[in-house]
């Protein structure tokens, strides 16, 4: 399952005294780029097979276990690399060659699902199966996030980052828009292990986007040689700069209790609704289309910084709690619809801040911490839903994900109206205390 959950000057940009290339504007400028089109429309057919995937999973373990907290633990194994190894994955990925990393990685994630194809449609299948491919793409996910998001940037370069980062996830819930629906009617008619194959599939798209980009467009950024203490050294970057480690903390804090969406609305279609995957398909895909056109205009007229993250933060808190009190189904997906927008917004302002203030040499770094706090919190968010889903319902479950984005809001305005008493010398003086080149 993954979501899948970016921008900086590059020692390689071009000089001061060349002339500056026109800025591009509108929600798809990024895509006058020819390298950033092939990742894209790759990453695009792939996600769609992924959602496929990540819907007809929660379904296949609900089924064989008829229990939420098993699927908050099945969860919580696929992303619990990502909370041990993400910040390790971050120094790897400042230390080599990024794409041809992806194009290893995104293999093996084609081949893991074939595997679980394999087993499900040969009538194989059992739990601890379904748990140790789980464990093994998270094994694969920590390490290819932080270099997938780092390498946007040498794709698109800074004055389009923040486009770039919209778009991908306009992408990532187009896919969610797409994938669930058709994950359900496949689940009705030909079981789960089709959408397995149609997931493995689905890879070769991204894999072929990588191998053919023109690599002469790609910004260099000389990786770093290996050295003693590049873990520590960026975390120690990150706790000196407010400007990295807040929005960090606020994805934390939402990433753990509120992005369980993986678990809280198969028990909600299940359980509050009394629908099949059907339903669940529905919403998920509610979300997904949400998201595509609240994406949309982010990536036309977003912004940056505390103050946005912080008003995106309550909004989501908002719409997921009128979907934790919503008295039907159709009530329920027209909330989902909002949900999805909120979420897009939240997570592309956080994902293109820290880009925007961070080194690039400390970028892979600093983006491996945003993959931890985004899906490596999952190990300890999605048995607690379980286990709140499980003793209660699924509308209690999601009101504690509601309270969480209520909390992260509470520490954005907390520390923005601090800093925004603090006399801009004294700002001054403390970004200088951290250069970031």
């Amino acid at each position: 399952m993954t979501e899948d959950r970016m921008p900086e000057m590059c020692e390689s940009a071009t000089r001061a005294s060349d002339p500056a290339p026109p800025r591009r504007t509108g929600a798809f400028a990024s895509l006058s780029n020819p390298n950033y089109r092939l990742y894209f429309f790759g990453q695009a057919l792939s996600l769609v097979g992924t959602w496929m995937q990540a819907t007809a999973q929660a379904w296949l373990v609900l089924t064989l276990s008829g229990s939420a907290s098993v699927l908050g633990l099945i969860v919580a194994l696929q992303a619990l690399p990502v909370l041990l190894l993400g910040p390790y994955a971050g120094v790897i990925a400042d230390r080599v060659d990024r794409r041809r990393l992806m194009i290893i990685l995104q293999s093996v994630m084609g081949v893991l699902a074939a595997v679980l194809a394999v087993l499900t449609v040969g009538g194989w299948v059992q739990i601890w199966q379904v748990a140790g491919l789980a464990l093994l793409l998270g094994l694969n996910n920590a390490f290819e996030n932080p270099a997938r998001q780092a390498f946007i940037h040498q794709i698109v370069g800074e004055s389009l980052i923040r486009n770039a980062v919209t778009l991908n996830s306009v992408m990532v819930n187009a896919a969610r828009a797409i994938g669930p629906g058709v994950a359900g009617v496949l689940l009705a008619a030909v079981g789960a292990g089709w959408c397995f194959a149609i997931n493995a599939a689905s890879f070769v798209a991204v894999v072929v986007s990588l191998i053919v980009m023109n690599t002469a467009s790609i910004e260099h950024e000389e990786p770093i040689a290996r050295a003693k203490g590049q873990l520590r050294e960026g975390l120690r970057y990150v706790a000196g700069l407010p400007t990295l480690w807040i929005p960090l903390v606020m994805m934390a804090l939402v990433g753990t209790l509120a992005y369980e969406f993986q678990v809280s609305l198969p028990a909600a279609a299940r359980d509050v609704f009394d629908g099949g995957p059907q339903a669940l398909g529905f919403m998920t895909s509610a979300m997904g289309v949400g998201a595509v056109v609240g994406g949309l205009l982010v990536a036309a007229r977003g912004t940056t910084g505390l103050r946005p993250l912080t008003i995106a933060a309550g909004g989501f808190g908002v719409t997921i709690a009128v979907t934790a009190i919503a008295p039907s189904l159709p009530v329920a997906i027209i909330a989902l619809f909002f949900v999805g927008w909120l979420s897009v917004s939240f997570m592309s302002t956080g994902n293109a801040t820290l880009q925007l203030n961070s080194d690039p040499r400390m970028r892979g770094r600093v983006m491996s911490l945003w993959s931890v706090a985004f899906m490596g919190s999952t190990p300890i968010g999605g048995p607690i839903i379980g286990a709140i889903c499980q003793a209660t319902n699924a509308r209690v479950g999601l009101g504690v994900g509601a309270a969480a984005c209520f909390l992260a809001a509470a520490l954005g305005v907390l520390v923005w109206r601090r800093r925004s008493t603090t006399p801009p010398r004294m700002r001054e003086t403390t970004a200088a205390d951290h250069p970031t080149t």
